[in-house]
């Protein structure tokens, strides 16, 4: 938590930080309780000799200076460690353990205080963190430089001192009188300056600072520490827009825009024919249909200057992966091409494949590539994936690169100043799930191993950046071995977002996300707000499975916002019109895929 004590009179009593109070009475389970020489730790202890309360004392640090200050307490069954602004930790071995087990049912949580006015906090208190099973030191000291542990704090709050003015009486909180405004927006002037505002609607509680109103309590249209969230839309809730039946079940969507002929989706059906649909009067119409064999992904492309759709150096391009071979026997995906004159897709270039699952299209350095993931042939998993080049003067895709790999499933492409990356997702060896998957650098006119992951049956790597930090997720499908009993529980697992340390030139480990089968993420951004869905396929006994929609909040990570009823969910994509902003997900089980409008305030 992050304390800002009264400086401008001296402590003379104890103050509650938190408590947590038993049902109907005024007996404390839990608290922590401040004065000036000492910090204490209290929690509620029972044995068959009866109850009492213990007390863990800190020397408390010089802490009422008007400076913020962050304190970490962690807390296990014997042992109790104080770190304050990121400093070294003081621990403390107490005669009486944490108790294993604390029942708070009914119980109420109080900030500031311990139900009463006996006791108020008189000073600030913001980003109270609380990790059961954890220590937060990692999370708010990212190094000992106590000035970085300053988190997702609004602009307007980092200007309070904690100091009256001259002319100003400090008053204790129980002296102030507080008002909290119901119903719509109100005005946020000077004769409002200092209240607050609940919007029901939203749940969100606001404070009103200067002219604007700030969030103190996220809202499900803001977060906690956003100044103005009304200049922005927000995301309020989704809502089933069309559903899109398909020939057959749907392995991948692609979502695309042709200049002067519109918004269209791709579609990859496991039968034998794909369709590409276009967006008409606010919804997709069938447009055209194009053989395929159990296509796994489409991928869009453009290659050449877009100074006009008739010249002859501007092609635009759609690649799709067939995991099967055809009638004959033969195994390629093809490469199709847009038609100006017929203003149709047409076939461009056939490319040898093996059941191939996924495209992915990029440019280096004004040259164009195509990666594709083979999965297998026929029963061995381990061969080589290739990397193509386009050649401007035969106008072709021609093998550039072989990649070993075991069972790939995707591609994903992206930069970092001057270097381009080629992160591949491995999901299958022939004996087990439990893989590296790899990251490639392009050194010396190639792609060189850069960094290897730990993945589980790895189906898709997405890259993604908030502000000037990049950020690598996997979606981890299933944890197998050919020498284990395969268990429903091992498609219940953890996929794993990292990010980059730029000083340390590798991605780090940064948040573990419970998914069910995961097959995809997708992120997206609404306002100014940042999300991340996820296809959750099957539980390991149905695939009727929840995906989820997680909202990026700072130093608590991805927290999930949105529950989306999903069937054999399969992948995501998400796309804007002068309409508004959408989601479509394909599912890998039923004939149907779903667009859903993202509604905001």
């Amino acid at each position: 938590m992050r304390v800002l004590p009264r400086a401008a009179l001296s402590l003379q009593k104890n103050e509650y930080l938190l408590t947590v109070m038993a049902e109907g009475l005024d007996a404390l389970l839990l608290g922590l309780l401040y004065s000036a020489a000492r910090l204490h730790f209290l929690f509620r202890s029972e044995d068959a000799a009866g109850i009492w309360q213990t007390r863990v004392s800190f020397r408390s640090p010089a802490l009422m200076d008007g400076q913020w200050h962050t304190l970490v307490l962690a807390v296990s069954e014997g042992s109790f460690s104080l770190t304050t602004d990121c400093g070294l930790p003081v621990d403390i071995m107490a005669d009486v353990p944490f108790p294993a087990t604390l029942s708070v049912q009914g119980a109420q949580f109080f900030i500031g205080s311990r139900r009463r006015t006996k006791g108020l906090f008189t000073g600030l208190l913001r980003q109270l963190v609380l990790l059961p099973g954890a220590d937060a030191t990692p999370w708010l000291c990212p190094c000992r430089n106590a000035k970085l542990a300053v988190l997702s704090i609004p602009r307007i709050l980092q200007g309070l001192t904690g100091k009256p003015e001259d002319n100003e009486v400090l008053k204790y909180p129980f002296e102030t009188s507080m008002k909290v405004t119901l119903g719509p927006r109100p005005p946020c002037t000077e004769a409002e300056d200092a209240q607050f505002w609940f919007d029901a609607g939203r749940k969100g509680l606001y404070l009103c600072v200067g002219s604007e109103w700030v969030s103190v309590l996220a809202g499900e249209a803001g977060r906690p520490g956003d100044v103005g969230v009304f200049s922005e839309p927000a995301l309020d809730y989704v809502e089933e827009h069309q559903s899109l039946f398909t020939d057959s079940e749907t392995l991948g969507i692609e979502v695309f825009a042709i200049p002067e002929a519109g918004l269209f989706i791709a579609t990859a059906n496991r039968k034998a024919t794909s369709t590409i649909y276009k967006w008409t009067d606010g919804k997709f119409a069938s447009y055209q249909d194009i053989p395929t064999h159990q296509a796994q992904s489409w991928r869009h492309f453009t290659i050449g200057k877009k100074a006009s759709l008739h010249s002859e150096t501007f092609s635009i391009f759609l690649a799709v992966a067939n995991f099967e071979p055809n009638e004959k026997g033969q195994e390629f995906s093809v490469i199709y091409k847009w038609s100006q004159r017929r203003l149709r897709f047409t076939p461009y270039q056939r490319v040898p494949t093996h059941s191939a699952r996924d495209w992915e299209a990029f440019e280096v350095a004004g040259e164009h590539f195509l990666a594709v993931a083979n999965h297998r042939e026929g029963d061995n998993h381990n061969i080589d994936s290739v990397i193509y080049k386009w050649n401007p003067g035969t106008r072709l895709f021609e093998a550039n690169q072989t990649i070993a790999t075991s069972g790939a499933y995707d591609w994903e492409f992206f930069t970092v100043g001057p270097y381009a990356f080629l992160a591949v997702a491995n999901a299958f060896n022939g004996t087990s799930t439990r893989l590296q998957s790899r990251l490639y650098v392009r050194l010396a006119g190639c792609f060189q191993l850069f960094q290897s992951f730990l993945t589980f049956g790895a189906a898709d790597w997405e890259v993604f950046h908030i502000g000037e930090r990049i950020f690598l997720a996997v979606a981890n499908s299933h944890s197998y071995d050919v020498e284990m009993q395969v268990q429903n529980g091992s498609y219940v697992i953890n996929s794993v977002i990292y990010e980059l340390n730029v000083t340390a030139q590798t991605f780090v480990r940064f948040q573990e996300i419970l998914t069910c089968s995961a097959l995809d993420w997708e992120f997206f951004s609404v306002g100014e707000d940042y999300f991340l869905v996820v296809a959750n396929s099957f539980d390991g006994t149905t695939f009727s499975v929840n995906s989820i929609i997680y909202r990026w909040q700072g130093y608590e990570g991805f927290v999930a916002v949105h529950s989306l009823p999903t069937f054999g969910c399969r992948d995501w994509e998400a796309f804007r019109t002068a309409a508004g902003a959408y989601l479509v997900y394909s599912s890998a089980k039923e004939p149907l895929s779903r667009v859903l409008k993202l509604r905001t305030g």
